[in-house]
């Protein structure tokens, strides 16, 4: 008999547990309406230099092949040579020419991880034997799709 009123009174305890979490949650989930946030007015300003910055600098952090490096007065013309013959051997892999005082180099690619990078890598360098990968900020790759993914 004890044994009947101990279980009896847990089981209620439980049921009326069950029915106050029932309440609670449906009670307040039904509830609608509108929310109002207040907010500096200097947040929404740097919300849109942010924006601006995103769309001046599309670039972010990844890995090109480093093709080409040199210093001196015949370094630009050395280095457009050197970009003509790269664009003629690999046409689809994009090449950049930049100046980073005092070196004029030239790297390739626009590769997000260094996986991706090191492929390329042994595509290039037999023509071009001192290349090597290297982080750099890249702009957007272009992703291709195969037919059978589509």
């Amino acid at each position: 008999m004890y044994l009947c009123r101990l279980n009896f009174g847990i089981m209620k305890r439980i049921l009326c547990l069950i029915i106050f979490t029932a309440w609670v949650t449906f009670g307040f989930a039904q509830n609608s309406g509108s929310l109002n946030v207040s907010q500096d007015s200097r947040i929404e300003s740097l919300i849109n230099k942010q924006r601006t910055l995103y769309k001046v600098d599309s670039s972010y952090n990844g890995y090109r092949v480093h093709v080409f490096t040199e210093i001196g007065n015949e370094a630009l013309a050395h280095a457009q040579e050197v970009k003509a013959q790269f664009e003629k051997a690999f046409p689809d892999i994009p090449i950049y020419l930049t100046y980073v005082e005092p070196h004029f180099r030239l790297r390739a690619g626009d590769f997000r991880n260094r996986v991706e990078a090191e492929k390329y890598l042994r595509l290039i360098k037999p023509r071009f034997k001192e290349a090597f990968v290297t982080q750099d900020k890249i702009f957007k790759p272009r992703i291709e799709m195969n037919k059978n993914e589509e």
